[in-house]
């Protein structure tokens, strides 16, 4: 079992090419206040990795820093060992394969399911593919791959306006998943979903990171440790812990800070 690292110690530090997202020294302040301090992340090619801590952690500053929503005011932000994120626009680095999933589902509600799917699809989107039908020769097969993947293979003719909120979660994963990501950031995704949905979600992002790296931010514990993963705590935009759950939930700092006693 992996130990729990802590802010002060050394952490094993990979190199660019080996790390497919690299943040090193990033720091970001808003009217003083520092946001994110001196944080260094680093998530391997095919990692899936549970982000926790408290309100205020620096949990979303981080992730606005990944897709270039915030640009932090010193250190490295590398993606795929070659691309410098903090001198790229949000659309730059969405085209490089990362997606980021919010924590309110936004799907087109006035749309089936299935063409939910085929709006988001990654692939060629000219006049000419959509003459010569591409895009067509594709979608079929690829759509049911993704809604067999996201548990919603029954409901394809289904307005996503009158899926319950659990199964609009996936369907907005199912959106990132056809544009075919390297890096998916999963924003909180089972909060307000019920027992037995959060415990689908668990198997569907498990079954997510057998292809794709995967980032997800959640305060459900429960959740986190059916994820079984490796999970970093952030207090006060800085590494507190990391390592496997059940060394981080018994660190006697993650405890005073975030879970409690």
């Amino acid at each position: 079992m992996n130990a729990v690292i802590h802010q002060s110690d050394a952490i094993e530090k990979p190199s660019l090419t080996q790390a497919l997202l690299y943040l090193d020294g990033v720091s970001v302040a808003f009217d003083g206040f520092k946001a994110i301090n001196d944080l260094s992340l680093f998530i391997r090619p095919g990692e899936m990795r549970a982000i926790i801590g408290p309100n205020g952690a620096g949990k979303t500053t981080m992730m606005d820093i990944i897709t270039g929503k915030t640009r932090p005011d010193v250190g490295t932000v590398f993606f795929d060992g070659k691309h410098d994120l903090t001198q790229l626009d949000e659309a730059s680095i969405a085209n490089l394969g990362i997606g980021r999933k919010f924590q309110k589902p936004t799907v087109f509600e006035s749309q089936t399911v299935a063409d939910n799917i085929l709006l988001a699809l990654a692939g060629p989107r000219d006049v000419g593919s959509a003459l010569f039908g591409a895009r067509n020769a594709i979608e079929p097969h690829r759509i049911a791959e993704i809604l067999d993947i996201v548990r919603l293979n029954r409901e394809t003719a289904r307005l996503a306006g009158d899926l319950s909120h659990g199964q609009k979660q996936w369907l907005e994963i199912g959106m990132l998943l056809a544009q075919d990501p390297k890096l998916l950031l999963v924003d909180e995704p089972v909060a307000g979903m019920t027992d037995s949905e959060t415990e689908e979600t668990a198997r569907l992002l498990k079954r997510i990171a057998e292809t794709h790296s995967v980032i997800v931010v959640e305060h459900d514990m429960t959740f986190v440790r059916a994820l079984d993963t490796r999970v970093t705590c952030l207090h006060e935009g800085s590494v507190l812990a990391e390592g496997e759950i059940d060394d981080v939930s018994r660190n006697d700092r993650v405890i005073e800070v975030y879970l409690g006693r």
